[in-house]
Parts: C-alpha cells; structure tokens; sequence
C-alpha cells in the first residue's frame, strides 16, 4: 500500500470501493480513496476564493469578521459531503445568481428584517432542491421554462453581477487600479485566444491558465499596496478559531435577536427560489458533461458517473443546514466549475497522477476546508477579499452574459430575454417571471411548451426578416 492509500483498491473498471447508505456512497480518504496531495495543496491556496464573500456578509448582514469567518468555515465542512457521499465533484456557491439575491435582500432594511429574508430564502431553496433531487423532478421543472425565460435569467445575473461592482461610490471606485490591473490579467489568462495559443506551447502558462482566478488574486496582494489602494498583509501565525457559539446565539433563527421568518417571507421568496433552481440547474448540466467527458477519456479505467439527484439533495441538505447554522449569501451550489475543470484535467492523465476522480475532488475540498484554519493564509488574503470578490463577480458576469446569450435559440428569444433580464434587476424575480411568462404565451402561444432542444431557428419568421429601425 501506498503511503495515501487506499486501504481498499478499485479493479479496472469497477466503480470505487465505498459503503452504501440509502442514495448515498460513503467514501474516507486513505481507506476507500487515494489522498491527492497535488489536489490538497492547491485546496490549501484557492481556500482564498472561498474566502471572498466575507466582505459581504459584512457589507450587507453586518456580521464581525469573526462570525463571516465562522459561516465561511462551516460551509466548507458541508462542501465535504459530496465527494464523501458518492458525488463526484468540486461544490462551491451559485455564484451566477448571488448579485440577484444580494439586489433582493437590499430592499429589506439592514438588520433582523434582511437576515429573515435569507434565512427565508435559503431554507425554501434547501427544500426545493431536496424535493426535486427526492422525487427525480428535477430535469422536469427546468424543461418546463422556456428557454427565452432562461437566458433572461442568465442575462441578468451576468449584468447584476457587473453592475455589482461599477456602481456609483462601489469597488470599482475604492479600487479602481487595483480591480482593472487584476482583471485585466485574469480575463487574459482565462478567456484570451492569443493565451491559449501560448498555453499549449508551455507548462508553465498551462499550470498557470490550470489555476483559474488565483493568480490574478494573488497579483491584487502585490498590485494593491503598489498603487495605495490596500494595505500590505500583515502576517499573523497560529490557528482560527471559530465563534460557533456566538454564531449560534447571536446571528442565526435560535437567536433570541433574531428568531425565525415570519410567513409571507417564504411566499414572497417563492420567484427568487424558482429562478436560483434555473440557474443551479445549468450547473447540475456542467458537471454532468465534465464528470462524462473525463471517464471516457479515461477509457472506462473507474466507473464514475454524475448522479444529478443525489447532488440535489446533497445541495438542498446544504442549504437548509446553513440557513438554520450559518446564513450565507453565497448559498450552496453544486459545482465550482473553474476547479471542476481543473480536476478533471489532472484525471485524464492516468490513473498515476490521480487514482479516482474521488481523491481528487475530496482532497480538494479537504485542503480548502484546512486552509480555513491556517491563520497565516487567513491574513495573507484579508486584505484582498474585497478583490478577490469583485474579480469572481466579473469574470461570472461575462460567462452568465454569454451563456444566457447562448440558450436563446431565436432573435425572438433574445428579445425576450433582454426584457426579463431587465425587469429582473428593476424590481426583482416576481416580476421578471410574471414579464416573461407573459411575453412567451403572447409570441409562442401554442408553442409555449415547445420541446426546444429539437427548434430549427431557420423557421423562425423573425429570424428569416430584417428588421428596419426607423428614427
């Protein structure tokens, strides 16, 4: 045996060792999987990006660093869950659709009132997601939106998250050199034609392309105090410490401050649950591919597949959880995708560099999970989260906006789409769905519940005109 294990080993082929528990297959480091070292200390760094909705939770909860810390930890020990539950992947937040809940939660009054409204909005979306991973409802309900209404979704998410960080008196105006140097480079890095070309030539840049958004977060450490936007990390040594106790009694339901949300809460959240699913969904999709991809071009070495309703209900558990522990406004979504990416990239090269693609995703999240407690990589990064946010709301900005392009399928859909997308930053999901729903009966009419992914958009009367704008 390997010094990492596993105590139990997978024959070619076969599906790795584990124990069954209901839909669950329960899998440990170095007994039923091999540790990933190269996984776990790449976790230990990018522990920095999860660390990045601090700024948040203090910016619109409230919340002392401390307590932001203590949410950020216990999220990263229900993340766990899914490799060490059978799912083969990298969890992180529903990142797409956090400016659209953060807009929400803006028009209710900083306090006990806004923290109602998340613990609301969270619980029902644990609950939703249970049901539909439960019952196998889950691709059912999404084939249900028409695909205008989806990219309306997507759209806006793309511009909130955008117009998150440029508005007037935002980070863009405490950071402006900071923010523009660093993500300048990571759009570069990440989305450049002319840099893929050069990643291809050299291992170097392709371990650098590999990394995703860490090394632009790493640029902003230096970058910042550089040009007198941020102060230069001040290094501390030891271990964190987590206030679960004052986490517990001061900012969650059982809170005598807080209590639980009144009634009308979970009614009026009902539109934000439905379009956060949509977007999680396109997630379950993503994973589902990435997850196929790399077993096939393993040649069928473990059987691995993506199980979309076991990864609901691991999702919906998360987030009930944390609306009862730990309300958090990045949410519990099923896929990180830029590390997802990362993992199964590493995979493909042989069962010697990474056994199963178990190892790999649950050493990841182990690495994360303890660099949490690292005090020195905590204050390493503080004086970055600002940044380290902004650039994972732009760079999801552009992906949503081109993604939410993407999944309309006709000129009439992106019409539509343009309209939710606006209506949903205006005045909120109750009333983008209302707008589209309508919008789609009125210019589908029969076709509402058209089977899309089959749609010829050569057909499509609008497509085969030209518009004349007048004026």
């Amino acid at each position: 045996m390997s010094l990492f294990g596993p105590v139990y080993k997978r024959e070619h082929g076969k599906e790795q060792p584990h124990i069954p528990f209901g839909p669950f297959k329960v899998r440990f480091p170095f007994i039923h999987y091999r540790f990933e070292l190269p996984d776990y200390l790449q976790g230990l760094l990018m522990c920095a990006v999860c660390l990045g909705i601090i700024p948040v939770l203090q910016e619109y909860l409230g919340m002392p660093f401390e307590i932001a810390l203590t949410i950020v930890i216990l999220n990263g020990f229900l993340y766990l869950w899914h490799a060490h539950l059978g799912d083969p992947v990298v969890p992180g937040w529903i990142t797409p659709f956090i400016p659209l809940l953060l807009l929400w939660l803006k028009t209710f009054p900083e306090g006990v009132a806004r923290m109602h409204a998340l613990i609301a909005f969270e619980f029902e979306l644990g609950l939703f997601c249970l049901f539909l991973g439960a019952t196998g409802l889950a691709k059912r309900f999404v084939d249900l939106v028409p695909d205008a209404l989806k990219a309306g979704i997507l759209l806006g998410g793309g511009i909130a998250a955008v117009k998150l960080i440029f508005d007037k008196g935002g980070r863009f105006d405490t950071f402006p050199w900071t923010i523009a140097i660093c993500i300048g480079f990571a759009f570069y890095v990440l989305f450049s034609n002319h840099f893929k070309t050069l990643r291809n030539k050299n291992v170097v840049l392709k371990s650098l392309s590999d990394l995703g958004l860490l090394p632009a977060i790493a640029m902003a450490i230096i970058v910042g105090p550089l040009v007198g936007e941020l102060a230069w990390p001040s290094l501390q040594w030891g271990f964190t410490v987590p206030q679960f106790y004052t986490l517990f009694t001061e900012w969650t339901p059982f809170a005598e401050r807080i209590g639980f949300p009144p009634v009308h809460l979970y009614l009026e959240a009902a539109p934000l649950v439905a379009a956060a699913y949509i977007v999680l969904f396109g997630d379950l999709i993503q994973a589902e591919a990435l997850v196929d991809e790399a077993r096939e071009f393993r040649h069928g070495d473990e059987a691995v597949y993506y199980d979309a309703n076991r990864n609901n209900i691991i999702c919906g558990l998360r987030n009930i959880t944390m609306s009862m522990v730990g309300p958090d406004a990045s949410m519990c979504g099923p896929i990180w995708a830029a590390m997802q990416v990362v993992e199964c990239e590493r995979y493909k090269h042989g069962r010697e560099a990474m056994d199963s693609l178990f190892g790999g995703v649950g050493s990841f999240r182990l690495g994360t999970f303890t660099g949490y407690f690292f005090t020195p990589i905590v204050t390493l990064v503080k004086p970055i989260l600002p940044i380290a946010l902004s650039l994972t709301m732009l760079v999801q900005g552009y992906v949503s906006v081109r993604v939410g392009i993407l999944k309309a399928r006709t000129y009439n859909d992106l019409g539509v789409a343009g309209i939710v997308a606006s209506v949903l930053i205006a005045r909120g999901a109750g009333y983008a769905f209302g707008v589209g729903l309508v919008l789609c009966a009125m210019i589908y009419g029969k076709d509402f519940f058209r089977n899309w992914s089959n749609y010829d958009k050569t057909k499509d009367p609008v497509f085969n005109s030209k518009i004349n704008i007048e004026g």
